[in-house]
């Protein structure tokens, strides 16, 4: 709990407030100066008054704050803005933006691109691990640079809050470009051998089997090393050799073999808590911290739930006209809801857009949220949880006794 000298030194500091016109619900963001130089402190108040989000972020975060809060509705209901740049700052960002135009990579010969939004990207040779594309899928505006980015050859590290779609964002670029994809889960499980390759006998031949990473390197495939804030530190250190634009990977139990990537090779990773999101590292029990030197060797994209128009969004685009846009909002809320649940610790685990999908289907066929609630929501968590979800369902649908 704050004193109230504390508030009242964050009140006089305060730049601006945002509230959601219709949703009393949805309680206020409050945006003021941190006492640590150029970065702001976002709050959220419930409409009790009673703050459940109170973190410190820098200047693009908190611009990202602020689109995020216009598309979900909330609107400034009080003046003040962020400090204005220095006279030097505005003629950075006015060179920077009347500049020579980004150089266009050549994404392809004729007939063998595709776009995606505005991006053109190269298409890949098929086969059977391209991913399955998903019609209904939703390329938010957050996909732009990550796009930009594959074409450039990046090393993408996505984190993010489990079931945020950072996996499935990946796939879906790959299955729109045909572009065959391979998964490393870093469960614990996952040895340097499954990696990187081990020898092994077979028919009386010792034989030399690839590990995955280069696997992909030698036949052009993408690779996405899941949870790799769970990987074991040999295998970490096997990563980084790659991670530089054209690494090449040393595989000493082969002789000092080197493995050189073939030009559609791509290496992405996804974290739960990892920089940004290591406030977050007590709900993911076996994290590792990754160390500066790691990170920087990847562009690191912060990759949030999408909002609830999005996800609104995508419902509809999923099932067509068997929901309406009324249903859809409403579920869309139902997430969000959970989801913020989860951030707070008041549930065990997070409501991913596949789970809404799954419970949307259920429903639509027994057409009773309830009945369909049993199999997709309740038996996946504890009764606890389920007692939650359930109460927020009531809130917004009602459940018939």
């Amino acid at each position: 709990m704050k004193s109230t000298a504390e508030n009242t030194a964050q009140d006089q500091n305060l730049l601006g407030a945002y509230r959601h016109p219709t949703d009393r619900s949805a309680g206020q963001w409050a945006v003021s100066r941190s006492d640590r130089p150029q970065l702001y402190r976002i709050e959220h108040r419930l409409a009790g008054g009673e703050v459940h989000i109170d973190t410190v972020v820098d200047l693009d975060n908190l611009k990202s704050k602020l689109r995020k809060w216009r598309r979900e509705g909330f609107v400034r209901h009080d003046a003040g803005a962020p400090d204005k740049p220095s006279a030097n700052g505005s003629a950075f960002l006015r060179d920077l933006r009347e500049g020579p135009p980004h150089a266009q990579h050549d994404a392809g010969k004729p007939g063998r691109t595709a776009a995606i939004g505005q991006v053109v990207m190269p298409l890949g040779a098929g086969g059977p691990l391209v991913p399955e594309e998903n019609p209904a899928y939703l390329f938010a505006a957050r996909s732009d640079d990550i796009l930009r980015d594959v074409v450039e050859n990046r090393r993408l590290l996505l984190i993010g809050h489990t079931g945020t779609g950072k996996t499935s964002l990946i796939e879906q670029i790959a299955a729109h470009t045909h572009q065959g994809v391979l998964r490393s889960n870093m469960n614990g499980q996952t040895t340097v051998g499954d990696f990187v390759g081990f020898w092994t006998v077979k028919g009386g031949e010792t034989i030399w089997i690839d590990g995955v990473l280069p696997t992909a390197m030698r036949e052009g495939l993408w690779l996405i090393v899941d949870e790799v804030d769970f990987a074991e530190p040999a295998i970490l250190a096997v990563l980084t050799a790659v991670l530089e634009p054209g690494g090449r990977l040393l595989l000493k139990e082969k002789g000092n073999e080197i493995v050189a990537p073939h030009p559609s090779f791509r290496l992405f990773a996804t974290a739960n808590a990892v920089g940004s999101m290591g406030q977050y590292r007590h709900l993911y029990q076996g994290a590792n911290v990754m160390n500066e030197a790691f990170l920087d060797r990847w562009r690191v994209y912060r990759i949030d739930y999408l909002s609830r128009e999005d996800e609104a969004q995508v419902l509809r685009r999923t099932f067509g006209p068997r929901i309406s846009e009324a249903m859809a909002r409403t579920l869309a809320s139902i997430a969000a809801e959970c989801r913020e649940a989860f951030m707070r610790e008041d549930l065990a685990g997070a409501f991913s857009t596949r789970r809404l999908l799954d419970w949307t289907a259920l429903m639509l066929r027994t057409k009773d949220p309830e009945t369909a609630a049993g199999p997709t929501i309740y038996s996946k968590v504890s009764a606890e949880d389920a007692r939650l979800i359930r109460s927020i369902i009531e809130h917004h649908i009602g459940v018939e006794e």
